[in-house]
Order: C-alpha cells, then structure tokens, then sequence
C-alpha cells in the first residue's frame, strides 16, 4: 500500500450538568424571556499515546474540571455572572466559555487535544465550540 500512513488517536470525552436560568437580550421569542435549561456540559480531549497503565487522558480528571466549571454556574441566572456580561448567553456562547476555561485548566497536552466543547439545552439540541478541523461526533448525553 502506497501513500501516506493513516494517523489514529484518542478521544476520550466527559460530561457534566449544571442548572440555571438565563434570557436573550438580542431575541424576539420566546427565549428573551428569563427561563431554564438542565444543561449537560461534554467536551472531549484527542491523545496520540496512553500513559503506563495505558490510559490517554484520566475520565476522572476531566470530569473533574468540567464539574469544577459547571459548579461555578450552578442555580445561578447567567445574565448576572462576570463570564456573560457584554455577550448574549446563548448556547453557543455557554460552549465557548467552557472551551476557553478548559484550554486554560487542563495540563498542556490534554488542552493542546481539546476537540470541542459541547453545550445540550435539551437531549436533542446542543451548540458546540472548537477548532474548525475538529470532528463532530453525534453522542447523546448521558
């Protein structure tokens, strides 16, 4: 076989949930309307090599981040916490401040593999966050 040699990984993904509150400023509809979501937080990290005892990226570590972030907005009205003021706290929104949060909490080499940051609002819609090259895989949440 000639051509170049098919590269693998690892992705391991985690999840987490958080309630709260929150409206758009900037919608006509229903959703300007203050209202809440029990959202699950999933993001997902890509890893070339395991470690000794043959894991890429701890599950717990990384459940363990996420819960640390989701907490800090936990029963709390989106639009009045510092990591919302200016922008609207859309999904999407929600999605990269947990990406940003990640790359700056994770160590390196887990931060340098994050793929995405996930957003469910209901268990058939969710908004992501990442690198444009990043796959899209179609888990559910748990």
């Amino acid at each position: 076989m000639t051509g170049a040699t098919p590269r693998f990984a690892f992705t391991v993904s985690a999840q987490a949930h958080y309630d709260a509150a929150h409206f758009l400023r900037n919608y006509q509809g229903k959703c300007a309307k203050l209202h809440g979501h029990r959202y699950v937080v999933e993001a997902a990290v890509r890893l070339a090599s395991l470690d000794d005892s043959g894991i890429a990226f701890d599950f717990a570590d990384l459940k363990g981040v996420l819960r640390e972030l989701a907490d800090e907005l936990d029963h709390e009205n989106l639009n009045d916490l510092p990591q919302f003021q200016g922008i609207e706290t859309s999904a999407e929104n929600q999605a990269r401040h947990f990406f940003e949060a990640l790359k700056q909490r994770l160590p390196s080499g887990a931060a340098e593999g994050l793929l995405y940051a996930r957003i469910w609002e209901s268990p058939d819609q969710w908004a992501e966050y990442g690198p444009v090259e990043a796959p899209v895989p179609p888990h559910m949440p748990g």
